[in-house]
């Protein structure tokens, strides 16, 4: 049990720190207004400390158009 609950502590402290990131880049300041500004969004949260390291992970995403 011990070892479950570090992992999910470790997993949590990691998103936290992603959304960090993701604040201050000013993804934030805005609803997404576009499915892939919710991708980028996603992806840096997902990225935690990773973001530190210069990586900038960027999103897209095709909706289908009606026919």
């Amino acid at each position: 049990m011990r070892i479950g609950s570090i992992i999910g502590l470790f997993v949590v402290v990691w998103l936290i720190i992603g959304a960090i990131a993701a604040g201050q880049r000013g993804y934030f300041t805005a609803p997404p207004a576009q499915c892939s500004q919710f991708a980028t969004i996603a992806l840096n949260i997902v990225a935690g400390p990773l973001n530190y390291t210069g990586m900038d992970p960027q999103g897209g995403c095709e909706i289908p158009q009606p026919s």
